[in-house]
């Protein structure tokens, strides 16, 4: 079974998709005129510049559910297992993924406000819901939709538990089974509610998580400052095969980069429109700026953190793609979360092991809330009038996901996970380049309103877009 994973894995994770994601996120990078740069200042002033309606959940809560869905164990785990098999050059394409994939949030966050609907007096939407309207692929639509439930249901709250559960384990001495229990019930308390509850909920502990792990990372930094310029000419030499010792690195470092930036950020994996559909804005353009600013929290500042917390303490090891290492600092530990542990407990050794359980266990507890929110808006789009056996089922399967995951290994967790990641990511990135004319033609739009000194409102008949009947 093992093998068959792999094998899977390699077909989704080949040279082609990664080239897909980085010509989809070039691609709108310059016909925005790169707005992750120029429209920085706007992204900071629309997060809190509008409120929650009846319908829609605030812009800066649809930014935490996104948020919760984009920082979770990738931020943690994901970074060390791209050191460990990419080497530290890995971080380089992790920060360019996240650069480009800016843009391509942008413009997926905006066809899902252009394209949402009302549903049980909520607003939903995501891909399913544009590839339908926008493109008027009906059969599309709902292959995004069978692919999201199954996989934000199934496939990757796995990954998320398994995290969890040897976090805790390690520094608990917590059995298993217990772990998983526990965290079920947790989960069902906060799921069994509405999307604006969930919301909430990730307005609360977002905010705190990332905070409080931002601290940390930033005094080890600071006890580190003098490693600084070191570490970041090994990152740059590295992702160049110009380091002596990384030599013939240089596939693995672009692979793994892509592939755990895409996982930790999800910028055209399909997953964050759903929570950019459920905000109340004047303007989808907005909204599309807002999630492109989530991108620079999770990977160029989360993720930064981790990388600069492993490699200034040099607790990592690197594999080389035929199997041995070429660095081998922590002889027998598997990459993951240990790494981070291991490095943290240089600086705080009797805090290292609780405080990243405690990270972790915040971080995947959100991001398995936010699949949830996924699986429950594809279902609703599937069906409409939703029975509640469908609910109950994505909520039956989510809670084996996670007793699954947790008693899974971390290899098998991460391979399934991937799978997850990649079959999503494939069938939207396809979508957004089909739709690209007009996410450009909002956020034409929107730049002229913005010139004439208004606050745009968006009037979809203005600039020829039908099947927006929310606007």
């Amino acid at each position: 079974m093992s093998e068959i994973i792999a094998q899977i894995n390699n077909i989704i994770w080949s040279v082609p998709f990664i080239a897909i994601c980085i010509m989809v996120g070039l691609y709108f990078s310059f016909q925005t005129g790169f707005l992750q740069v120029r429209y920085f200042r706007e992204m900071l002033r629309l997060l809190f510049n509008e409120k929650n309606s009846d319908k829609g959940v605030s812009p800066f809560q649809a930014f935490s559910l996104a948020i919760a869905g984009r920082v979770g164990v990738g931020n943690m785990a994901g970074v060390a297992t791209a050191i460990a098999m990419g080497g530290p050059g890995a971080i380089f394409w992790m920060w360019l993924i996240a650069f480009l994939g800016s843009a391509t949030a942008f413009a997926e966050a905006t066809l899902a406000q252009t394209y949402k609907t009302q549903i049980d007096g909520e607003y939903r939407g995501g891909p399913a819901y544009y590839i339908e309207k926008g493109l008027g692929i009906k059969w599309y639509a709902n292959l995004f939709a069978i692919v999201s439930i199954l996989c934000c249901s199934f496939f990757l709250p796995g990954l998320q538990a398994n995290n969890i559960g040897l976090a805790i384990n390690e520094a608990f001495s917590i059995d298993t089974n217990y772990i998983a229990i526990i965290l079920i019930f947790i989960v069902a308390l906060v799921v069994i509610g509405s999307g604006k509850k969930i919301a909430k909920v990730a307005e609360i502990i977002v905010p705190f998580m990332a905070v409080t792990y931002i601290i940390m990372a930033l005094i080890i930094i600071g006890i580190n400052y003098e490693k600084i310029p070191g570490v970041f000419d090994l990152i740059f030499k590295s992702a160049f095969n110009l380091e002596s010792g990384m030599s013939g690195m240089i596939g693995s470092a672009i692979l793994w980069g892509v592939k755990r930036g895409i996982y930790s950020n999800e910028a055209g994996q399909g997953s964050a429109p759903h929570a950019a559909a459920a905000a109340a804005t004047s303007h989808p353009a907005k909204q599309g700026l807002v999630q492109a600013f989530s991108v620079y929290i999770d990977t160029l500042l989360v993720c930064t953190a981790t990388a600069l917390i492993i490699l200034f303490t040099g607790k990592y090891n690197i594999h080389h793609p035929d199997g041995s290492f070429i660095v081998e600092n922590l002889p027998g530990i598997e990459p993951g979360s240990k790494f981070t542990i291991q490095a943290i407990a240089v600086h705080f050794p009797h805090i290292a092991d609780k405080f990243v359980a405690l990270a972790i266990f915040l971080f995947a507890f959100t991001t398995i809330i936010a699949y949830y929110f996924i699986a429950e808006s594809n279902i609703k789009y599937l069906f409409r009038k939703v029975p509640k056996i469908a609910v109950w089922s994505i909520r039956i399967i989510l809670f084996i996901s996670i007793f699954t995951g947790i008693k899974a290994t971390a290899g098998q967790a991460w391979d399934i996970g991937d799978i997850g990641v990649g079959l999503m990511a494939w069938v939207n990135l396809i979508a957004l380049f089909l739709l690209r004319k007009k996410v450009l033609l909002i956020f034409n739009d929107y730049k002229t309103q913005r010139k004439s000194k208004r606050n745009p409102v968006f009037n979809p008949k203005d600039i020829g877009i039908d099947r927006t009947e929310e606007w």
